[in-house]
């Protein structure tokens, strides 16, 4: 079977990510990205939530067939997205960005989220200026889920609202993502032929 790379999972936050949002502009990059559609996405329901990415996944896979996934939310989706993640270990997402999460404790939901090293690669991408979770919340929830950890600077929310349409940041951790992804996959003996040597 020809390997298939993993495709895109978009987790946008509430009220969805419309389209001068970056992650309307990542999902336009690949041909095969899906979005995670809340129905109601303005009721921050993190059971909820998390269950739709489960729904999401088992409908792709009952219509495309199985396959690999690399998610990236952004805001409340980072909060279902870690929920999920803990949830479900055979998770076909083999790696996860969380973008700007938005701080559990707004919602009255700390209690409900992992607090403990998540089972798949993570990445989370901060801001100092954001008005939904602060630069120290957001490096403690990282480190509490094992998640490398890196903070842009003054750049708010990180989304549409602060100007973020594209969002190179995003785009690159896809791209290595699938190069690690292919790394993976790739048969033994094709790091010797591209040495030179015979099999």
């Amino acid at each position: 079977m020809a390997y298939k790379p993993p495709r895109v999972l978009i987790i946008p936050g509430l009220h969805d990510s419309g389209p001068a949002h970056w992650q309307t502009w990542l999902q336009g990059q690949y041909r095969e990205a899906r979005r995670v559609t809340q129905r109601d996405p303005s009721r921050p329901e993190l059971e909820r939530w998390a269950a739709r990415i489960q729904r999401t996944l088992d409908v792709v896979a009952s219509s495309d067939g199985s396959g690999e996934w690399l998610a990236v939310a952004h805001s409340f989706g980072c909060l279902a997205l870690a929920r999920h993640l803990a949830d479900h270990e055979d998770s076909p997402i083999r790696e996860a960005l969380f973008v700007a999460p938005a701080e559990p404790d707004k919602f009255g939901i700390a209690e409900a989220l992992p607090h403990h090293r998540l089972p798949r690669r993570t990445r989370l991408i901060a801001s100092s200026t954001d008005p939904w979770m602060s630069a120290a919340s957001a490096a403690r929830w990282a480190h509490r889920w094992g998640a490398s950890y890196s903070n842009l600077g003054n750049v708010g929310h990180i989304n549409a609202e602060a100007g973020f349409g594209p969002l190179p940041v995003a785009k690159s951790w896809v791209e290595a993502a699938r190069a690690r992804a292919a790394a993976e996959h790739r048969p033994r003996h094709a790091d010797f032929l591209e040495w030179g040597f015979a099999v």
